[in-house]
């Protein structure tokens, strides 16, 4: 039997989560008295139709959580094999979340969000260094998040332990606000000055030919990507799970789009990490070329 105990911060995704799981086939039970656990646990593992269960459990068990560490090592001694998902994502993107959905924060007691966040955050610290997987929505969309608990659950493939973000931008439109590096390839000459290349953008063969034609272009790469693999261990040491990497030019048409899909292409051999590429300002101020 596959047990998964689902938690996390409120507001990061678990009742979505445990939807997931629940279509796909998991026995599921949300926000179920820690107490209980072990009963539920013991149960379900000698009940030999349920193959895969999933629990719920957050700070919405009140006093009873802090009894959690317990309850699972009481697992452990009965041989019960179990593994933690812990889903967080950023303050700023929970404080909206609960402002959209107009919901209390469970710890808030009165208090600001922001209060009630950072008291959940003190109280799951340790359940957190002993979870096996941890993902931060915080950009995630809904179907990302389930290609991920797909991945991890159903498919049973080898589980990232983060996330890199490949992201092209155009200086013009202002730096990304969530990139955690960012380069600038505007020092490439500029595709937009040549009137049969201005219409077009990085996706189209011509351009991309242009900008990766110059030896400079294969330089930076080579550059980046070992400094990629370098800081990418470092920052997983550091408990980080997501990494933005965006990559700039001035209008976020030609030169960025262009090298950004060839780091993205240059990091797929890298499989112990996750890598997703993303286009922010795409077509904002040109049309494409037929």
């Amino acid at each position: 039997m596959r047990f998964v105990v689902v938690t996390g911060l409120s507001g990061a995704g678990k009742s979505t989560t445990l939807n997931y799981l629940e279509d796909a086939g998991y026995y599921c039970v949300d926000n179920m008295p820690v107490q209980l656990i072990t009963e539920f646990a013991d149960l379900i593992n000698e009940n030999k139709e349920i193959e895969r269960a999933a629990l719920g459990i957050d700070v919405r068990s009140g006093s009873g959580f802090d009894e959690l560490s317990d309850s699972l090592e009481k697992l452990h001694k009965m041989g019960i094999e179990y593994e933690i998902l812990f889903l967080e994502s950023d303050d700023n993107v929970l404080v909206k979340r609960y402002k959209e959905t107009r919901r209390m924060h469970p710890l808030a007691f009165g208090d600001r969000i922001e209060v009630g966040i950072e008291r959940e955050r003190e109280k799951l610290a340790d359940i957190k260094k002993h979870s096996a997987h941890i993902i931060d929505t915080s950009q995630m969309l809904t179907r990302e998040l389930k290609a991920e608990i797909d991945k991890i659950f159903v498919n049973d493939k080898s589980y990232k332990n983060l996330y890199v973000t490949i992201l092209s931008f155009g200086f013009k439109y202002g730096i990304p606000s969530d990139a955690d590096l960012v380069f600038d390839v505007r020092f490439l000459p500029n595709p937009y000055y040549h009137d049969e290349l201005r219409p077009l953008t990085g996706l189209d063969a011509p351009v991309s030919g242009f900008v990766l034609g110059f030896p400079e272009a294969g330089q930076f790469l080579e550059k980046l990507e070992d400094m990629l693999t370098f800081l990418i261990p470092n920052y997983i040491a550091e408990g980080k799970n997501q990494l933005v990497v965006a990559i700039g030019c001035t209008g976020g048409k030609h030169r960025s789009i262009t090298l950004a899909g060839a780091l993205f292409e240059r990091m797929q051999k890298y499989d112990e990490y996750g890598f997703k590429l993303e286009h922010r300002d795409f077509g904002k101020d040109a049309q494409r070329g037929k």
